[in-house]
């Protein structure tokens, strides 16, 4: 396969997610949401190989884009599919007997426990590329992964590249809790190997990868958390 032919099948993907592709994670029929999807980078190889793709971002130029893209790749996938919103505050819900299910009201017998899960456990697969480290503060970055983790099946994988502390503790400077300026000028939240180790346990997710950290030049790290959950 030439290198075009590459650069048409997968796009710009990120190497790691390429990684678990390679690896037999996903397959067609899943269903994967991009949480923070951008221009749909991470996508193109699931749009054209038979997946239910869904996207985030708030950007509603982002999202036009990927609506674009996708409607050329997978023109039978709904534009509502890709939506302009938060990663915090999806408004994604379960599919129930091959239908789209909302979260049940107060005015129904349903218990608030079933409510709650046809809201939730939507996807086989929820990526968060290059995302969370734009969190404004731990109780942001909490917040942005309890809603993924809520909207991921049992069974599902979480797929995130995040930037963090890890080979970099010398070269960062504190801004405030997590908060640290970088090397490259950039302000970030960053996480440490600890802290996903810690926030995992506490979810019952499971590592299916090591932790994996890239340092860039000694400008940044960015660090691979692969999970089930």
């Amino acid at each position: 396969m030439s290198e075009d032919n590459l650069q048409e099948l997968f796009g710009n993907i990120d190497i790691y997610l390429f990684d678990q592709l390679l690896k037999g994670r996903f397959a067609p029929g899943m269903r994967v949401l991009d949480a923070g999807c951008g221009s749909g980078r991470n996508l193109i190889y699931f749009l054209r190989n038979g997946y239910e793709v869904f996207g985030v971002d708030q950007s509603e130029e982002a999202i036009l884009e990927v609506r674009t893209l996708a409607s050329a790749l997978a023109p039978h996938l709904p534009a509502d599919n890709f939506r302009v919103e938060p990663v915090e505050r999806m408004s994604f819900a379960n599919k129930v007997n091959g239908r789209q299910q909302t979260v049940i009201s107060k005015a129904t017998s349903a218990p608030a426990d079933a409510a709650e899960k046809n809201a939730s456990e939507a996807f086989d697969v929820v990526l968060s590329s290059a995302v969370l480290h734009f969190a404004r503060d731990e109780h942001h970055w909490q917040a942005m992964v309890n809603e993924m983790w809520r909207v991921l099946k049992p069974g599902g994988i979480l797929f995130a590249r995040l930037a963090s502390t890890i080979g970099m503790e010398d070269k960062i400077k504190l801004i405030e809790g997590r908060r640290f300026h970088l090397p490259d000028g950039s302000d970030r939240f960053l996480v440490d190997e600890a802290m996903l180790r810690r926030v995992t346990t506490a979810a019952g997710g499971e590592f299916i990868e090591p932790i994996k950290t890239t340092v860039v030049e000694n400008l940044r790290a960015m660090t691979t958390w692969v999970v089930k959950k």
